[in-house]
């Protein structure tokens, strides 16, 4: 089971980043924080201070087309925000 998915990168989770210490990552339903701490710990090699985590509910989306309404739903995840130590970063654009 991979238990990190991807990171979030987003202007709001950059700022937080830089000022907060705090990193975002979308994460496996099933994954509890002491699994993801450990698998952030092992994957970036950073200390982390604590993890919050969110059920992010998939909203319905309609539309209308030529044969009537369309009805979808979006993708359901889990999200956990990550707490670094200080002194601690995480820097997700060293590998590009």
């Amino acid at each position: 089971m991979e238990i990190l998915v991807k990171p979030i990168i987003t202007e709001k989770l950059t700022a937080q980043g830089e000022k907060l210490n705090r990193y975002g990552f979308i994460v496996d339903r099933s994954a509890n924080k002491i699994e993801i701490k450990n698998a952030i710990e092992k994957t970036y090699g950073v200390k982390v201070a604590s993890v919050n985590t969110q059920q992010y509910v998939g909203k319905v989306k309609t539309r209308n087309t030529t044969r009537g309404m369309a009805v979808g739903r979006v993708n359901r995840n889990k999200r956990a925000y990550v707490t670094l130590k200080d002194g601690e970063t995480i820097d997700f654009y060293a590998s590009i």
